[in-house]
């Protein structure tokens, strides 16, 4: 099949469940009776057992904490919200989070620091902090804790001290560390120029690359290095698992190599403190330039080229890639990315808080297209991240506000778990039922990305397993591959990605026997008999040996 089919198959099914959906409810059991579930996964899968793991192979749940869940009535989001919540994202089959920076600060989203080593009020207190690492542990989740090392705040003490020396220091004078050794902490200029802003009441100028309140740390000083080095170890000895570090192609503002080089030192003093130690990257930037970072020696860059509505992902639900393209471009990922650190974890996602939720990636979508997107994502090889409120498919695009809506618990406006939100965040509805509602429904999102983690974490090969495409059975709507990590139970994964059901013959696949898992993103189910495998509409098998 042309993609141009392909594209124009993807459409007229988009159209249809759009005037479908318009025109009939949702058919569940009336309230009192009781029936069996006519989603196939809910069955077959409902004896999956995760596997527990001590490695960095992990799927992580990314809580923006502001917009996540309150406890105490003032709309914010806080600390003791997340802990009232980790049952639920236990059960959803997550083993670690990425908490959002919970460091006092001026703006409701953290990432201008005040304080390195306290707690924002408005998120609670570091007993507080304690209470979640402590209640996280007994769960078996792990706590990854967001750094910013590229700038601070303008109120930190460190640029306050600096900012006062400059004020009181003469105009011709010159100015020194020796007097002030927090000089030396960001990088001060009596010259104007791209990136830097003007320091108020003085003729110096400091460096201040994404906004002027949140100046650039001189990251060549070693003073500077010896207190990263402190705060590394003061969240450790807390018992963090690691950190998210917070733009690294700003490190050195257009020079890879030397960001580069700061990251390795960044890694390396990390592991010396605690020799698992885990550090995920933020690089938001091509394959080839995320492989250059790897050779810090950091364990994870997240991968960009796969994510957003520009990634690899969408796009091949769009038509515009095949299946088997998707494949090979993981392949080709994993080749050159262990080029350059051969004991690299990928870190798969689909969104973050910086980008517009995948609800609307996809304009007449009613479910099928956004399921098989997280479900794809989900099963690839690394440590892969969600991002809170995805698994029910929120909405949010534009300003950076409307993508950190308040989790949508229910729509009982009453909800004690509800948050206010931004404060600049717009009005607008969301386009699926909220988590309440869609707990009950077997084919909601939240129920798919559901049974998706808990295959992933069920099968450790599909997250450490090497990928082999089996070419002869592969095609643009279809694509054949195993996972196979030489130490776990290894897998054999068929996607289609078409809406219209496809076939295979997998009797060539000997070894692989018996219909293990599957996602479904309607009641049509996967059939897989005397070696032969019929896959419905935007469907996902897992097989095993027996």
């Amino acid at each position: 099949m042309t993609r141009f089919r392909r594209t124009k198959r993807i459409f007229s099914a988009l159209l249809c469940t759009a005037l479908l959906a318009s025109c009939t409810d949702n058919q569940k059991p009336a309230d009192g009776q009781s029936a069996g579930s006519s989603v196939q996964m809910m069955e077959l899968n409902k004896d999956l057992k995760s596997v527990q793991s001590d490695d960095a192979y992990k799927t992580t749940y990314e809580i923006f904490v502001y917009s996540f869940c309150d406890s105490n009535g003032d709309g914010i989001g806080d600390l003791n919200g997340i802990i009232n919540k980790l049952d639920y994202i236990a059960d959803m089959g997550f083993n670690a989070l990425w908490l959002t920076p919970v460091h006092p600060s001026t703006t409701y989203h953290k990432y201008d620091v005040i304080d390195y080593c306290d707690i924002d009020p408005e998120f609670g207190t570091m007993a507080d902090y304690e209470k979640l690492i402590s209640e996280c542990d007994k769960r078996n989740i792990k706590v990854i804790m967001d750094l910013v090392v590229n700038h601070s705040s303008t109120q930190c003490s460190w640029f306050k001290e600096a900012h006062q020396y400059l004020k009181e220091l003469p105009a011709d004078w010159g100015a020194s560390a020796d007097y002030c050794k927090y000089f030396d902490y960001y990088n001060f200029t009596r010259e104007g120029q791209n990136g830097y802003a003007p320091l108020a009441d003085t003729n110096w100028y400091y460096e201040a690359r994404f906004w002027s309140e949140m100046p650039d740390l001189n990251l060549n000083s070693e003073a500077v290095r010896e207190e990263l080095k402190n705060i590394m170890k003061f969240w450790l000895d807390k018992g963090v698992y690691g950190f998210r570090l917070d733009a690294v192609t700003s490190y050195y503002t257009g020079n890879p190599e030397k960001s580069t080089e700061f990251l390795k030192w960044l890694v390396e003093t990390g592991k010396s403190i605690r020799s698992d130690c885990y550090f995920v990257g933020e690089g938001w930037t091509g394959r080839n330039e995320i492989a250059g970072y790897y050779d810090s020696g950091i364990d994870s860059m997240f991968n960009f080229p796969f994510a957003d509505q520009s990634g690899m992902i969408c796009n091949l639900m769009r038509g515009s890639y095949g299946a088997e393209d998707f494949i090979n471009a993981q392949i080709a990922s994993d080749k050159e990315f262990r080029s350059h650190n051969a004991s690299y974890i990928d870190a798969p996602f689909y969104t973050n808080h910086d980008m517009a939720r995948s609800a609307g990636y996809y304009a007449l979508d009613e479910g099928p297209l956004t399921k098989m997107s997280y479900g794809l994502s989900l099963l690839m090889s690394g440590n892969s991240y969600l991002y809170y409120g995805e698994e029910i498919g929120m909405k949010g695009s534009g300003k950076d506000e409307n993508k950190r809506a308040p989790m949508y618990w229910s729509d009982d406006e009453n909800d004690p778990d509800l948050c206010k939100g931004p404060q600049d965040m717009g009005d607008f509805e969301m386009k699926f039922p909220s988590l309440k509602d869609q707990m009950k429904d077997d084919l909601s999102i939240w129920n798919y990305i559901r049974q998706a983690v808990h295959i992933r974490t069920a099968f450790p090969a599909i997250a450490k397993g090497k990928i082999t495409l089996n070419e002869e059975l592969s095609d643009e709507e279809l694509a054949v591959f195993t996972k196979d990590d030489g130490k776990d139970t290894p897998v054999l994964i068929v996607i289609n990605v078409t809406d219209q059901e496809e076939k295979a013959d997998l009797s060539s696949m000997s070894g692989y026997t018996k219909l293990a898992a599957v996602l479904n993103t309607s009641e049509e189910k996967i059939v897989f008999e005397n070696g032969n495998i019929t896959m419905p509409a935007y469907s996902i098998a897992v097989i095993t040996g027996e």
